[in-house]
């Protein structure tokens, strides 16, 4: 048998930086800014939520406005426009799909970015995207933080996501109560948002939790085909080296056939994946498994589950399944 399936603006003010760093406001009085939040799925709409209770004054767009629509009962300001969405901002957020998606949302936006406005681009959008990005934050004169996330769903709406980062230290005062509201650690991995290393380390990252996950379904697929019983896999690696909690909750996603809503979906997990892949081989590293990872996940995603978490790659294994 199948396994089931705002806050308020105090006065601010004005400060300049080296000459690599725009114009910048800062607020003297308070660390509290106007943060605009461009993409509210999973991930940004709790983002958002998060920089409202730190209290922030928040403005989101999202391409279809009825998943942005809720946060205005959190104490968001919801626009109708990336445009209007990013006026007057002093940091604007970016939590879409990928890398061509952000780019074409800000330059909808860039009719209302001010000059030396901060950028925090949180997309997983890969070498190349991330290259694309910091070309338009330069030709628009925006401070750029490479500044993707690690977490799902849960950390997300918790506050408790891992920001890795890298941009100037000249406006990290502007920058870190953002991601002090969103995460409980940013990790700084240089000064030049624009060399990709937060990007770099969120990819090598990502390609052991999709491989874990891939791993998960698998095991359950091999129970299943030669009729084992997978809580006899788990009592066997009870408590030693090869147990692992994140495998547990992955695979007990699929045992309860608890797939929806998504911590992190199978469409996305297939996009991160061959982002993986390809900047192994830009680099110079063959990557079988994050390439069969991507398989599995397009397979299922195909299959009809890419809106479900990515555990439901387990139903990859079987080529008939609905």
């Amino acid at each position: 048998m199948r396994l089931p399936h705002g806050g308020t603006r105090r006065p601010r003010a004005s400060w300049t930086t080296a000459p690599s760093v725009a114009r910048q406001e800062v607020d003297a009085m308070t660390d509290k800014f106007t943060v605009s939040v461009l993409g509210t799925g999973i991930m940004g709409a709790a983002m958002a939520r998060n920089l409202v209770k730190a209290g922030h004054t928040v403005r989101v767009w999202n391409r279809t406005r009825a998943k942005a629509e809720p946060l205005a009962a959190d104490g968001a300001l919801v626009t109708g426009t990336p445009a209007e969405a990013v006026r007057d901002a002093d940091v604007v957020l970016t939590m879409l799909y990928d890398g061509p998606a952000t780019l074409e949302v800000m330059r909808e936006a860039a009719p209302g970015l001010r000059d030396g406005a901060v950028w925090t681009q949180s997309t997983t959008a890969g070498l190349e995207g991330i290259a694309e990005l910091a070309g338009f934050a330069r030709e628009h004169g925006l401070v750029f933080y490479d500044a993707p996330v690690l977490g799902t769903r849960q950390p997300a709406e918790a506050g408790t996501l891992t920001v890795l980062a890298a941009g100037p230290a000249e406006s990290r005062p502007v920058v870190q109560p953002v991601f002090d509201a969103v995460g409980s650690r940013t990790v700084w991995t240089g000064e030049d948002g624009a060399a990709g290393t937060a990007t770099r380390l969120k990819l090598v990252a990502n390609s052991w939790v999709l491989a874990v996950t891939n791993a998960a379904g698998e095991v359950l697929a091999l129970s299943e085909a030669l009729g084992v019983d997978p809580r006899r896999f788990f009592e066997v690696i009870d408590g030693g080296p090869l147990d692992m909690g994140y495998l547990r909750a992955k695979a007990g996603l699929v045992l309860d056939g608890n797939l929806s809503p998504a911590a992190f979906a199978v469409r996305t997990a297939a996009k991160d994946a061959r982002l993986i892949v390809e900047a192994g081989e830009r680099h110079g590293a063959r990557l079988d498994v994050a390439a069969a990872s991507a398989e599995r996940f397009a397979r299922a995603e195909a299959q009809g589950h890419g809106d479900e978490d990515m555990a439901a790659a387990y139903f990859a294994s079987f080529p008939d399944s609905p």
